[in-house]
């Protein structure tokens, strides 16, 4: 009894085969890479005047304003968005992160208002 060959059907008209879309998604994603690289002390330095800027509006609205942080975030400037705010009232300090970037953190003192916390270079 003799076994018949599977036949193998033309390609598609205009069908790539699948490797380049692979070769060209490596090549993509090293190219992200590369930017984020480059581009990472730009994004720190962004990350950290915004966690800055958060947590001493947040901490101002907070502790001497007196409203909840829900409502201070109205007060942010336009792309402000990637903000978190925590707050600590046991401390009177509010926290911003901007996340995987920066995190900064404003406490309140009577007499001094809202003061950021050094920076841990």
């Amino acid at each position: 009894m003799a076994t018949a060959k599977p036949q193998r059907l033309p390609p598609r008209p205009g069908a790539r085969p699948r490797r380049w879309s692979r070769v060209v998604l490596v090549w993509v994603a090293l190219a992200v890479v590369v930017a984020l690289v480059l581009s990472w002390p730009t994004l720190r330095s962004y990350g950290r005047t915004g966690a800055s800027y958060g947590a001493r509006v947040g901490c101002s609205c907070h502790f001497i304003g007196g409203r909840g942080l829900s409502d201070c975030r109205k007060d942010f400037e336009p792309g402000m968005g990637l903000v978190v705010l925590s707050a600590d009232k046991v401390a009177k300090s509010v926290t911003a992160r901007f996340p995987l970037v920066s995190t900064q953190t404003a406490t309140y003192r009577p007499g001094e208002g809202c003061v950021l916390d050094k920076w841990n270079d």
